[in-house]
């Protein structure tokens, strides 16, 4: 083939190209249409999710306190961070929760699943009664704990009085506070629970048939059935509650403030403190993304994880 021939041909194909690459009128018209309809979305995000998330990586580098102009510190903030004792206080309290809060909640959520899974009468009560906790306002189910977790009157102290059980100060004794809130977690498992109950009623039951067969115990068809055929939608109830644990404020802000003796200074509650009562905006902006970076790293550490333990259905 000629150079001249084979130029033409080159050419030829771009302009084919070109042609498939542009959009015809129909499809212009369709694409202003579309960006129009999720024109409120994208002002929306730009607004509230796109600008705050850059203004806070750049206020984390100044010296910020809303009244006065932010002044340029570079890495101050992340250096008074590594100094400050109340930070590592609050991280050690939010790994705290989330590392028993976290397991604790896979167990009680599967373990509640399994139970309403069964076939008796009446099912669809219990199913209502065990999920209306998960919508009830975070405000009022803590207010309604104060009551319950009160020292001298409250319920959970009174039945364990009942049985002849010294009851502990929950929210007023620094050892309990962290197991207070935690054990108030696990009241609130309901939507795990029912993401959980949802996947156990999508397991064939052909693979319980063949294990009566075989002559399985009730015990190995959970372990060697059941769990396995759930660890897709554990791991993502997982990664769901590792990020809501590292975000934990609102139950400590209503219940405790921090208190006592910061027992239950969660790291997303001494960030607000910083940022909305101390007016410390570029302090509280470095906190954000060190706790950024923490929730990705153990998110990347889970997903990593997840291929020794997560079955996945026709693998």
């Amino acid at each position: 083939m000629t150079s001249p021939q084979k130029f033409s041909l080159e050419k030829t194909s771009k302009e084919m190209v070109v042609k498939q690459n542009r959009l015809t009128h129909q499809e212009k018209q369709n694409l202003k249409k579309g960006l129009i309809f999720i024109s409120p979305w994208l002002i929306g995000f730009l607004a509230f999710t796109l600008t705050p998330f850059a203004m806070s990586l750049y206020y984390s580098f100044t010296d910020y306190d809303i009244i006065q102009s932010p002044k340029w510190v570079w890495f101050k903030n992340f250096k008074e961070l590594m100094h400050d004792q109340l930070f590592w206080k609050s991280l050690y309290n939010t790994f705290y929760y989330t590392l028993f809060f976290c397991p604790l909640g896979v167990v009680v959520g599967v373990g509640i699943a399994l139970l309403l899974n069964l076939k008796i009468k009446g099912m669809a009560i219990y199913r209502t009664i065990f999920y209306l906790p998960s919508i009830v306002p975070f405000v009022a189910s803590s207010i309604l704990w104060l009551w319950l977790l009160d020292p001298q009157f409250g319920v959970i102290n009174a039945v364990l009085e009942y049985f002849g059980i010294m009851g502990p100060g929950w929210l007023v004794d620094p050892q309990w506070s962290k197991p207070a809130l935690i054990l108030m977690g696990l009241w609130g498992v309901g939507g795990p629970m029912i993401i959980y109950l949802a996947a156990l009623q999508d397991i064939p039951n052909d693979l319980y048939e063949s294990a009566d067969i075989d002559g399985a115990t009730w015990w190995h068809k959970i372990l060697f059935i059941t769990i396995p055929m759930l660890t897709p939608v554990i791991l993502f109830n997982l990664i769901m509650g590792l990020i809501g644990s590292f975000q934990y404020f609102t139950q400590a802000y209503i219940m405790t403030g921090g208190g006592p003796n910061d027992s239950t200074l969660f790291y997303a509650l001494y960030l607000y403190n910083n940022a909305f009562s101390y007016f410390h905006m570029g302090y509280a902006s470095a906190m954000a993304w060190i706790l950024f970076a923490i929730i990705m790293l153990v998110t990347l550490l889970v997903f990593k994880s997840s291929a020794r333990w997560v079955y996945y259905g026709g693998e």
